[in-house]
């Protein structure tokens, strides 16, 4: 037996995206944004309210990054979201978060979060903000062995909008492009 719930924003896994951003100023800026994913091979999508004030630096500045957020400094993050920088200007600061130039956008990366992808804003319809991503950079001590980024070595979080948490992503349980192939 299934419950209906009617039209919900239930999906699971919701990303946790933290999108920073340069003002008019150069302060940096970011906020948690869930709505959002990967709409082609090298091009990424948020569902962004045009009151926020990230959604006007990106349109002043060009580009933006997109950080996954993760359990070691989920109270940062959600911070990011809850809080406005319309209000509070200083919110990256206050997060305690601590901006790096990009090399390849001008938008900055979040130190403490261990990877960032760095983007030039594609185009901008009805909220929705389309951008090019240019690289991705990965801490270090995110790297396996096989010098790929090891999602277990920074724990990402996703988003529960059900119950309102977040949720630190667990276990591999398969084999992409492998496990299918045993029905074939």
């Amino acid at each position: 037996m299934r419950k209906n719930f009617g039209a919900k924003t239930y999906m699971y896994p919701m990303p946790v995206l933290i999108i920073g951003t340069y003002g008019k100023d150069g302060t940096p800026d970011a906020m948690n944004a869930a709505w959002g994913g990967i709409s082609d091979t090298d091009q990424i999508m948020l569902s962004l309210d045009r009151s926020h004030k990230t959604f006007a630096n990106i349109l002043e500045r060009g580009a933006f990054t997109v950080s996954m957020a993760d359990a070691e400094h989920v109270t940062e993050c959600d911070y990011v979201g809850v809080v406005s920088a319309n209000n509070v200007p200083d919110k990256f600061a206050r997060a305690g978060f601590h901006a790096v130039k990009s090399s390849f956008v001008d938008a900055p990366i979040i130190e403490e979060l261990p990877m960032t992808l760095e983007c030039k804003l594609l185009k901008e319809e009805d909220g929705l903000v389309f951008g090019r991503i240019v690289n991705v950079s990965a801490d270090e001590k995110i790297l396996g062995s096989n010098g790929k980024i090891d999602p277990s070595k920074f724990s990402p979080i996703t988003f529960d909008s059900v119950n309102n948490a977040y949720i630190k992503l667990g276990d591999v349980c398969g084999k992409a492009f492998s496990d299918g192939l045993k029905l074939k």
